[in-house]
């Protein structure tokens, strides 16, 4: 019997941390219906205060339906419909985004600290990939109608292969995924990452650093 109790006990822990785990992989899950996002709300309490009265507008947007203009220097443009711009997605755990690519262009390597990424190719070809936490570098091609998956976390990229257009519909299980795009987050980030320690990391030299910093740097 005692083995038997060990085993029940080893089995509930085991359940626990799976779900403890599961839980953590999205955000927190909602305690009612609906909490419609007051995004002029002062309090900010791991998302947004609730407004006192929703309307179907709240749950609505038109913003994927139009392509991104990838007149840039990437060639590549982000639509993102998540709380900010679908109040109520609040405390709902998933948004959208569409993301447009001109020929050759390339949405840059970056992160989702806050969730899993899915995207469903609607024109064109991509190449894209992920590099896990082992330096492991896993990629491929896919094409209109497929779909791949970007764990969380974990940088990752999208580059159009093609010599036409390309864009796809991403998902995530967060109201607000988050985006650090890794170059821009080190070499133009406030108050600035100091030169001498992006020259050591990258090996390269102060005028190099610069060099990067000035063309990352927003157009005024």
């Amino acid at each position: 019997m005692a083995a038997f109790d060990r085993l029940l006990f080893v089995t509930f822990v085991v359940f626990l941390t799976v779900s403890f785990n599961e839980v953590l992989a999205s955000d927190p899950d909602m305690l009612q219906d609906i909490c419609v996002a007051d995004l002029t709300g002062k309090p900010k309490v791991n998302g947004f205060i609730c407004k006192e009265n929703a309307t179907a507008y709240d749950f609505f947007t038109t913003v994927l339906g139009t392509p991104g203009a990838t007149n840039n220097k990437q060639g590549s443009a982000v639509t993102a419909a998540n709380v900010m711009q679908i109040p109520g997605l609040n405390t709902l755990g998933v948004s959208l985004a569409r993301i447009d690519y001109a020929p050759d262009g390339l949405n840059p390597p970056h992160t989702h600290p806050r969730a899993t990424e899915i995207v469903f190719v609607l024109e064109g070809e991509l190449d894209v990939g992920f590099i896990t936490t082992a330096n492991v570098f896993i990629s491929t091609t896919i094409k209109k109608g497929e779909v791949f998956v970007f764990p969380r976390g974990l940088v990752h990229f999208q580059k159009n292969n093609g010599k036409v257009p390309a864009a796809v519909i991403a998902a995530f299980n967060s109201q607000l995924p988050g985006t650090q795009s890794i170059a821009v987050t080190l070499f133009t980030s406030t108050p600035p990452v100091p030169d001498n320690v992006l020259a050591k990391a990258f090996q390269i030299s102060i005028e190099e650093v610069k060099k990067i910093e000035s063309n990352l740097a927003p157009k005024k």
